[in-house]
């Protein structure tokens, strides 16, 4: 770790000293000219390593999928903080970078945004006479302003010796909000002296109060008292916030101590090892698989911990009714109740003891899906067989959107190994919006944080360049990303996979291709193009802007890829090609693992995944009829 034993440095130094105390490792971006001086000292004073990427968005992305790896991930007990850093230069680039700090703000995810700027002489020229340099506009807080609307703290530094003040309350935020911050920079400040760093920068928690402890067991009791008045047992529903804050441990902790059963959102799949006994799937509201939906809203209460109130998280549903309870946010609602200023790292260990000391270790054990058929609802005999029934089995010829990804799930099972108490496998899912999320929802991670998507801000490509900080996050440990992404998705994003090339990094990316079309955005809004028996051709019953340039995807490893630097190309359309190629993916030797590899996985137009039934059903109703209440939008 590098370290100063001098009173003064450069403000250059400063903050690439910064950087590599917390533990960052990579620092994503485009470079420009005010940035250089910046990137020199870095690679000359500290071991952080520059990884230039070809957008300033995928840069962000990069950075983003990053952090939330090392947020999770053990290392961190030894000094990492868990967050990411990425630099641009000003406005052309910072404008390009917003939309991926926007998805950091929004979904929590700390990222330090550093933007280099045009050097104080020439603001004061802008001032006096007008004069423009590159990439200026004639608002010299054009760039301030806006990152102000997506970070929590934004600093514009132009004196040196303010710069150490500016920098370490920028970043002690970003660590104490888990969000995002903004410095920028002008060019000539980098190389003038300020004074050294002091110490190490840490989180700072807010205390508990008296008044916090008294509102933290009315909301337990309020809690409790809920699962008392209940006839059947509760069922967990884990959020985001659990992984987020770190706090995997204590909801593993309450669910092997109440044995109470669990579901999790998107967003907090794999927040445990989705084989902790209890595991139930993933609840996405209407647009989850039905029989867990089945499942979930038969069970006597629901408790929500860390859960946010998303359109993906809830998929339909608007209200969550008076028999449940959901901690975030810092309050817990209860029915009806609320009770503000309760923190989920209180909440949960709160309850847990609750629940023990009023009911006894393992009381709330169940089966939900047994209780559920027995209740006559129409779902599989047990847990275990509906877990089962996500993996393998008869495929048809073709691949569905439902088929291939349960036979990724019997890849990824295959992959399992099981070390004394834990699972390991050697793939991280990474995620895009859209069909890629819905089907890639159920698939079963056996390790705690080995599945990651954007599931609130939704930027569609994302996971192309996440995938190059997740690979990057978790190259110690021989992790490679596995990434599913729609055709419409993927064009956006694409050139993210040279830098993976570049760098020798080897993520396995699924371009789902279903004729190219935006298949969502025509789910979303006419979803009876979907219906069963539609005699419509689909070339005509489709809206014409969701239409797409079709794209031969594996053919870019012959762009991207060289002899030195390889990457290989695939297409699949039914189940025999895909297992082949699983096949040689699994086998660490096989040639074709030396570098990153993009599938094509060629759909029909009008798959969709089962998940989405439900649109169908409330928007298209049949001849004659109308459409059943409370239809979707």
């Amino acid at each position: 770790m590098t370290t100063t034993t001098t009173t003064t440095c450069t403000v250059a130094e400063y903050l690439a000293i910064r950087l590599e105390q917390l533990g960052i490792t990579h620092l994503f971006g485009v470079p420009g000219n005010h940035l250089g001086p910046f990137l020199s000292t870095l690679h000359a004073k500290t071991k952080v390593r520059w990884v230039g990427t070809p957008t300033e968005g995928g840069a962000g992305q990069a950075a983003d999928g990053y952090a939330r790896v090392k947020v999770a991930d053990a290392e961190i007990a030894l000094g990492e903080q868990g967050i990411g850093a990425v630099a641009v230069t000003y406005s052309v680039g910072a404008f390009n970078l917003l939309n991926a700090i926007g998805g950091g703000f929004a979904e929590y995810v700390p990222l330090i945004a550093i933007n280099a700027a045009p050097t104080y002489e020439q603001w004061l020229n802008q001032r006096a006479i007008g004069l423009l340099t590159s990439h200026m506009s004639q608002r010299p807080e054009s760039n301030l302003d806006v990152y102000r609307q997506v970070t929590v703290d934004a600093q514009a530094i132009s004196n040196p010796g303010l710069a150490p003040t500016q920098i370490d309350s920028a970043i002690t935020a970003c660590l104490s909000h888990r969000r995002p911050v903004y410095l920028e920079v002008m060019e000539d400040v980098w190389e003038a002296r300020c004074a050294a760093p002091r110490g190490r920068l840490t989180r700072q928690q807010r205390p508990v109060t008296a008044q916090n402890a008294k509102m933290l067991d009315r909301a337990v009791t309020a809690c409790v008292d809920l699962i008392r008045s209940q006839e059947k047992p509760p069922i967990l529903w884990a959020g985001e916030e659990i992984d987020r804050f770190r706090l995997s441990d204590e909801f593993e902790k309450l669910v092997r101590e109440t044995r109470i059963p669990f579901c999790t959102t998107v967003g907090a799949k794999s927040v445990v090892s989705e084989y902790t006994p209890g595991y139930s799937g993933v609840y996405n509201g209407k647009a989850s698989n039905p029989d867990v939906a089945e499942v979930f809203n038969n069970a006597g209460c629901r408790i929500g911990l860390g859960t946010w109130a998303t359109s993906k998280n809830l998929g339909g549903v608007r209200s969550i009714g008076d028999d449940w309870a959901v901690a975030a946010h810092e309050g817990v609602h209860v029915g009806a109740s609320y009770f503000p200023d309760v923190q989920l790292a209180e909440f949960i260990p709160a309850l847990r003891r609750r629940l023990v000391l009023d009911f006894g270790a393992g009381a709330f054990e169940a089966d939900h899906f047994a209780l559920a058929r027995k209740d006559g609802l129409d779902v599989p005999a047990s847990t275990a067989a509906f877990l089962d029934a996500q993996i393998g089995g008869v495929y048809p010829e073709s691949v569905t959107y439902d088929s291939f990804f349960r036979h990724v799930n019997a890849f990824l099972e295959s992959q399992t190994n099981e070390p004394p108490g834990e699972r390991g496998n050697p793939f991280t899912v990474v995620s895009d919006a859209a069909f890629a999320l819905i089907g890639s929802m159920n698939l079963r991670m056996a390790e705690r944080a080995s599945y990651v998507a954007q599931n609130s801000w939704l930027s569609i490509g994302y996971s192309v360049g996440a995938a190059t900080g997740v690979a990057l996050g978790r190259q110690h440990a021989g992790k490679r990303p596995l990434v599913f992404v729609g055709d419409g998705s993927f064009q956006e994003t694409c050139q993210e996979m040279s830098t993976q090339v570049r760098h020798g990094l080897r993520p396995v990316v699924f371009v789902l291709d279903n004729e190219g079309f935006y298949g969502i955005e025509q789910m979303l809004v006419h979803p009876c193009f979907y219906k069963e028996g539609t005699s419509t051709p689909p070339s005509d019953g489709a809206d014409f802007y969701n239409e797409l340039h079709p794209w031969r995807y594996e053919n870019l490893a012959d762009v991207f890829g060289s002899a030195k630097h390889p990457m290989h190309g695939f297409a699949v359309r039914t189940h025999d090609q895909l297992e082949a190629l699983l096949k040689q993916i699994g086998e660490p030797t096989d040639p074709i693992n030396q570098g990153p590899i993009v599938v094509r996985v060629q759909f029909e137009r009008r798959d969709y995944p089962e998940a989405l039934k439900y649109k169908i059903a409330e928007n298209c109703p049949p001849p004659g009829g109308a459409p059943s209440e409370g239809s979707a939008a």
